[in-house]
């Protein structure tokens, strides 16, 4: 299935709106060889507001939108530890639970 991504551009001076071109990738020509596919992006450019799109069958890595980084990140440390004042708010939250369910009327005090 192709891919969509956005490679932004360097800013000029006469740009409203930050440039970029839309690259499509490991795209699969329509399976009929007497149709050209590029026409089935023309147009797209102007509409989207693009200065180009790019297509490729091949995949195409534009480092920018590489977020491998931060899959490995949430990988390496997935539990996050919060103390409140010196004490643990889990504990609290714990100790409320047991309290609800030992007596379920506490809650509605």
């Amino acid at each position: 299935m192709a891919r969509l991504q956005i490679l932004e551009l360097p800013e000029g001076s006469g740009d409203d709106r930050p440039p970029f071109v839309l690259v499509v990738d490991q795209f699969e020509p329509p399976p009929y060889p007497g149709e050209p596919w590029p026409p089935l992006f023309d147009g797209v450019a102007e509409k989207i507001g693009a200065r180009a799109v790019l297509v490729f069958e091949e995949t195409i890595d534009i480092p920018a939108n590489d977020t491998s980084a931060y899959l490995q990140a949430a990988a390496a440390n997935p539990e996050i530890s919060v103390e409140l004042g010196g004490h643990d708010p889990q504990a609290a939250i714990d100790a409320a639970i047991r309290k609800l369910k030992d007596d379920p009327q506490a809650g509605t005090q």
